[in-house]
């Protein structure tokens, strides 16, 4: 681990429900995947359904203003609802799949972005210097990823780092290791890492398997980052998360690794 004191103060980050989360970062403020609609059966014909069974903590109204979004994809209603979409039109950018920029772009024009794996956006902050995001792989399901998205979607990670700055994962739907190994090669370790959990799964769905990561793959992910702190999100307020804070809890328990978890609601 940096035994830089730049890189290892701990900012604070702030944790809804679902996947969305709001932390200060280089001077900017940003948002994860904003979810904001109440409890209630979501989807569209064809696909799997899903109930939102908890509110968020919060309201958009009670984040204040927000510079950047970082949304892993557009496509799936526990990661972007319609109080989140509504929401995107008064952010300066939001930051995502490349499809997802094609398709929000109706709406944002010049305000939305998309980020193939590795490619990176600079980010200008309000003392000077820049914030560089960077795109990272994930893949929501199992398999190569020409069969996952062919199902799931395009989905995105982000990595940011900046000059007397920790480094930031945001997983995004992620399901797989390898995707989080390909990450840590390029810049473990990382001092705080937003994994996405709470261990998806449909019937109809890649034979049941897992769509986002299990409890026990954010331990392992978090090892694989030599993460100084996990913030865990997308693991409750909807029906279809088959693991909670107790399994993440006990996983990170069992991995030696219950010290780095941050559950962002002290904040």
């Amino acid at each position: 681990m940096s035994s830089s004191s730049a890189t290892t103060s701990r900012f604070p980050v702030r944790v809804f429900g679902g996947p969305t989360a709001l932390f200060d970062y280089g001077g900017l403020r940003f948002l994860t995947d904003p979810t904001f609609d109440g409890p209630g059966d979501y989807g569209r014909p064809g696909r799997p359904g899903l109930t939102k069974t908890a509110p968020s903590t919060t309201t958009p109204d009670g984040l204040g203003h927000i510079d950047v979004v970082l949304l892993s994809h557009d496509e799936h209603p526990d990661n972007l609802d319609t109080s989140g979409r509504a929401l995107l039109a008064d952010v300066p950018l939001t930051l995502t799949t490349p499809g997802g920029g094609e398709r929000l772009s109706e709406s944002l024009g010049k305000k939305v972005r998309g980020l193939a794996d590795w490619e990176s956006i600079a980010l200008d902050r309000p003392g000077g210097g820049t914030i560089t995001v960077t795109g990272v792989p994930a893949l929501h399901g199992p398999g190569p990823r020409e069969a996952v998205e062919a199902v799931t979607g395009q989905v995105v990670g982000f990595v940011l780092t900046g000059e007397g700055l920790p480094t930031v994962y945001v997983s995004g739907d992620n399901a797989s290791l390898d995707a989080v190994r390909e990450t840590a090669d390029r810049f473990a370790p990382v001092h705080t890492a937003i994994l996405f959990a709470g261990a998806p799964r449909f019937p109809n769905l890649f034979d049941n398997q897992l769509i986002v990561l299990s409890s026990a793959q954010a331990a392992e992910a978090a090892h694989i980052l030599d993460a100084d702190r996990v913030v865990p999100v997308h693991y409750d307020s909807w029906a279809h998360f088959t693991e909670g804070r107790d399994d993440l809890a006990a996983a990170f328990t069992a991995a030696g690794l219950a010290d780095r978890l941050d559950w962002g609601r002290e904040h």
